[in-house]
């Protein structure tokens, strides 16, 4: 079953090439979405794809790359929409909260 979660990642996120981490992550699991660093230090991204892969990215978000350190992990979920045809890096969002 195809699924979509929103996550917002807080700790030190940015600078430690997170995204680039997500995005092969991402790839290698089949999924789609973005991600992108928000303008309050955290990273949002957005999986979609088959429901234990998306978990199994969830899982590795809450861990992240080596050289950082997640102090949260927040998930949203959505609806599936089938808008994406790639897992991709966007440019810096504004300020969730």
């Amino acid at each position: 079953m195809v699924i979509r979660r929103r996550v917002v990642i807080s700790g030190l996120v940015q600078g430690v090439a997170f995204r680039w981490y997500t995005r092969s992550k991402a790839r290698e699991l089949g999924l789609l979405g973005w991600v992108r660093n928000l303008a309050n230090g955290r990273v949002e991204a957005t999986f979609e794809g088959e429901e234990q892969n998306v978990y199994k990215m969830i899982e590795w978000c809450r861990r992240g790359p080596s050289h950082s350190r997640v102090e949260d992990l927040k998930i949203y979920e959505e609806s599936p929409t089938g808008e994406f045809s790639d897992f991709e890096i966007r440019h810096t969002g504004g300020t969730l909260w």
